[in-house]
Formats: C-alpha cells, structure tokens, sequence
C-alpha cells in the first residue's frame, strides 16, 4: 500500500481508539474517580506501555534537548489541557455529544495551517472541513435549539470542549513539525510521561489523585489508558507523518 493509504488507515484506527475514551471516562467517573487522578495515571500507565514495547523492540532512545523540550510542551501543555478540557466537558454533556463538539478541531488545524502554509489549503480540503463542521453544527444546534435533547448538550459544554477543540488543534500542528526530525513512537514516549507528571503534581497538589479501588475502577483506567490512549496516539502521529495534520484531522472526523 502507499504512503496515502497507510496513512488513512491508521488515522481511522486512532479515531475508533480515541472514540471510547468518552465511555471510558463516563465509568471512570461513575466509579468515584477524579479528573486529575484519570488522567495522571492514563498518561502514567500508557507512558510504561510504550517505553515496554519501545525497549522490546530496541528502538527506545533519547531525542535531541530541542525534541524533549517539544515533547514537554505538548504532552504538560497541549495534551494536558485538551485532556483537562475533554474530561471536564463530560460533566456537562453526554459522551455521545462531547465526542461531536470535539470533532470541530479539524477547523482550527485548517485555520492554523493557511496561517502557516497557505499553499496547503486547497479547495477540496476546504469542501472537506466544510461538510465535517456542519454536520456538527446541524447536529448540536438543532439539539441546543429544539431542546431534543437537553441533557445532552449544555451551552457552558460546548464551550468547554471548543477549548479542548482548540488545544488539540494547537497540539496537533506542533506535533507535525516535530515529526519532521523525529520518529512519531520516539516523541510519543516523552509527551506521554510529561503529560502524566503535569497531572501527578496537580493532583497530589490539590489534593484530588487518590489510587482507585476496586476492579471497575481500574478497568476503567486500564482501558483508558492503552485502548483509548497508547494506540490512538501512536497511529494518529503515524497518520500525521503520512498524509499531514490537515487531511489527518479531517480523516479523523469524518471516521
């Protein structure tokens, strides 16, 4: 297969992962869990995945200072805040629709790339970014409007998942950068544990990380963190080397 084909298969793949981190989450809150203990050890638990399967493999090694300090940023930063913002929507908002208003990021990326490489846009792209955002428009705003469904979305959700929306978009074309001179595993294994030690240190600082307990608990972690994170991420900078972070965010969205 070509690079094109290998590269929408494996966003597909990263969005059907990321697609049950909602439920996941919805158990994990259901079980007594807090945000930052969720997230802290999802990133803490996917960070020894893969460090594992790197080390098995032979391939695990130290990137450039340049790289750590982008893989800091994205994993505390970006990935943090996205996270954050995603998991806080869900006590707004169902799953099902936080899922939805999350899909707007592929309008970010594209925004941001015609900053960056206007050459990049083209018109097909756009018809693309148009057909994916109105079909979330028309999904949520006849819900917000009819009042269908109330429970489902609230005003205060939507606006905290655009937010998690836009970081992701603002991760997402960093990464695209960085995986010019860096292999997308290497970066993974350096954002992941900088993203779980943002959210150690928030927890333990704030007082809300405390270990889970009981088999639903942690399944909902376990699952949280390696079918809805460890493989998601990998195959979604994977797609991103192929075929670029706009018609990856695309791709992911219409999945």
């Amino acid at each position: 297969m070509n690079d094109e084909t290998v590269g929408i298969a494996l966003v597909v793949a990263s969005a059907v992962g990321f697609g049950t981190l909602g439920i996941f989450g919805v158990i994990a809150a259901d079980a007594g869990l807090t945000i930052p203990t969720v997230l802290a050890l999802r990133f803490g638990l996917a960070s020894v995945v893969v460090w594992a399967v790197l080390w098995h493999r032979g391939t695990l090694r130290l990137p450039s200072g340049r790289i750590l300090a982008i893989a800091f940023a994205l994993g505390a930063g970006g990935y943090a805040t996205q996270s954050a913002l995603y998991f806080f929507g869900l006590e707004f908002m169902t799953a099902g629709m936080v899922a939805i208003v999350l899909y707007t990021y592929p309008a970010f990326v594209v925004c941001l790339t015609a900053l960056l490489h206007p050459e990049r846009v083209t018109p097909t792209l756009m018809g693309a970014l148009g057909l994916s955002i109105g079909g979330v428009a028309l999904v949520t705003g006849v819900a917000l409007v009819t009042g269908v469904d109330p429970v489902g979305v609230d005003p205060r959700g939507v606006l905290v998942v655009l937010g998690a929306a836009f970081a992701y978009s603002l991760y997402i074309i960093v990464s695209q950068r960085a995986l010019t001179t860096v292999d997308a595993e290497t970066l993974t294994a350096f954002v992941l544990p900088a993203a779980a030690t943002s959210f150690f240190v928030f927890g333990i600082g704030t007082g809300r990380f405390a270990m889970p307990v009981g088999a639903t608990a942690w399944g909902s972690v376990l699952a949280i963190a390696i079918l809805a994170t460890v493989v998601p991420v990998l195959t979604f900078f994977a797609g991103i080397a192929k075929i670029g972070a706009s018609r990856a965010s695309l791709t992911s969205s219409s999945a």
